[in-house]
């Protein structure tokens, strides 16, 4: 009977098994995420890419997910159908688009090739590669979702804001050796694709990955209830409804965290997919390793995001790490403004000051959801969230390759034999600036909110018993 009292989640080697294997199908996730963000040099000598094509190449990550809604219904299916169903949909999306992308960009059977998209003219290459991340976007950000409710599941009460740290420093290890291995891959094999082919590969080892994990999700269920039919619990947790999305975007809180989300997601992926370039063209940094200092902040992140989650497990204050995060946000893009600021150092030490505020806020922002939002309306609360983000995600991408084209180019330079347009990149800084000062003002609004209604946003995440 006292085995019947615990269930598989009390077992700290079953939770933090089954985070490590989910955390690995979102690091290969995340790889393919940035794996093009320090090649736009590279796509614009081999595939004759401007810089608004190349906005337009890594905004349609979130096509799907906000014109077709697809992130929403992929909530409401993870309430409705859980966790192993919509994870192993989600990785399967992943492997088809990556597979898409890698063909079109690899292909030159589209060389050439102009299509008139609703009365614009695209190369079909670029628009073949951009079908093919936006699917993989939906498959991403469901993925995103389920394994946020895959640790509530896992750890809700125990170190929840650090398995969401941990989960968030495994996937940004993605982004760090997309970051750092991208161009060098490229030059090996000569050329832009190559570093997809790996991604795919590797997308299908994390498809394989989260297979295993769905054993130890139907161990956890039958535990679960086991333990329940043992010590007569009946399971009193509603079953989401449609009409439980009205209760969640009547929610303030919840309005609060998703705004803060947009806002600072929108300054730091965004700005990563540029920032290789900025190196090279106000730091003056060598392009076959430019992509290392940026690779940096997601470096720092594996660090600090989890000692951040585990100080806001035990000692609570979470709304006052939202608010710290976003003034570092702050504080480092206007000093990228700033154009005789150009030495390398400095590019640098405020790359390890921006990773240590895009630390601070996730490992606070992602744990608050549950204290905000009941259980059974989880896997919703986050595709919504994540829905608004895409947003950004989507539209600041477009918006920075358009203005470095329209107000930012300085002059043209050669390189391999192609000429290739240099930027003056103090507009979009000013941009990624005014979204982190707004960012700094929901923060405090949802620290206002925590205090009205006693979320709990301050006080540590774990139960003592």
């Amino acid at each position: 009977m006292d085995k019947l009292r615990k269930t598989l989640r009390d077992s700290k080697l079953a939770r933090w098994s089954a985070l490590a294997v989910v955390a690995f199908t979102m690091l290969c996730g995340y790889y393919l995420t940035d794996v093009m963000a320090p090649l736009k040099g590279l796509l614009e000598g081999q595939l004759q890419l401007n810089s608004t094509e190349y906005g337009f190449f890594t905004s349609d990550y979130g096509w799907f997910n906000v014109f077709l809604l697809m992130l929403i219904i992929g909530g409401i299916i993870l309430d409705k159908m859980g966790v192993r169903f919509t994870g192993m949909m989600a990785a399967t999306v992943m492997v088809i688009g990556t597979f898409i992308k890698y063909w079109a960009v690899s292909t030159h059977s589209l060389d050439g090739v102009i299509w008139n998209v609703i009365g614009f003219n695209v190369k079909a290459q670029v628009m073949i590669a951009a079908l093919g991340f936006a699917i993989f976007g939906v498959g991403i950000e469901v993925a995103g979702i389920t394994v946020s409710k895959i640790i509530v599941k896992w750890f809700k009460g125990k170190e929840m804001a650090l398995a969401m740290g941990l989960e968030m420093a495994t996937a940004r290890l993605g982004t760090a050796l997309a970051l750092s291995t991208s161009v060098p891959i490229a030059k090996s094999f000569g050329h832009v694709s190559a570093p997809i082919l790996v991604c795919l590969i590797m997308l299908c080892i994390g498809l394989i990955a989260f297979f295993i994990y769905t054993f130890m999700d139907k161990r956890l269920d039958a535990s679960e209830a086991a333990h329940n039919a043992a010590n007569n619990i009946v399971d009193e947790e509603e079953e989401f409804k449609i009409s439980d999305i009205l209760k969640i975007i009547s929610n303030k809180g919840w309005w609060f965290i998703a705004i803060l989300c947009v806002l600072f997601y929108s300054a730091v992926f965004p700005f990563l997919k540029y920032a290789t370039d900025l190196m090279v063209q106000k730091f003056h940094v060598n392009e076959d390793w430019a992509g290392i200092i940026p690779a940096m902040l997601p470096f720092g992140t594996i660090l600090l995001t989890p000692f951040f989650g585990n100080l806001y497990d035990r000692k609570g204050k979470g709304a006052t790490i939202m608010i710290i995060g976003a003034i570092l946000l702050i504080f480092v893009h206007l000093l990228f403004t700033i154009p005789f600021l150009n030495s390398p150092l400095i590019a640098i030490v405020l790359i390890i000051i921006l990773g240590i505020g895009f630390s601070l806020v996730p490992s606070a922002m992602w744990p608050s959801v549950p204290k905000i939002i009941p259980e059974n309306q989880l896997g919703t609360a986050y595709a919504l969230i994540f829905w608004v983000q895409n947003w950004g995600l989507m539209g600041v991408p477009a918006l920075i390759g358009w203005v470095l084209d329209a107000y930012c180019k300085t002059g043209e330079v050669m390189k391999d034999g192609v000429l290739t347009p240099t930027y003056n990149y103090t507009i979009p800084m000013l941009i990624f600036t005014c979204l982190g000062v707004t960012a700094l003002i929901f923060a405090f609004l949802l620290k206002i909110e925590d205090r009205k209604k006693g979320y709990g946003l301050e006080l540590p995440n774990i139960i003592k018993k």
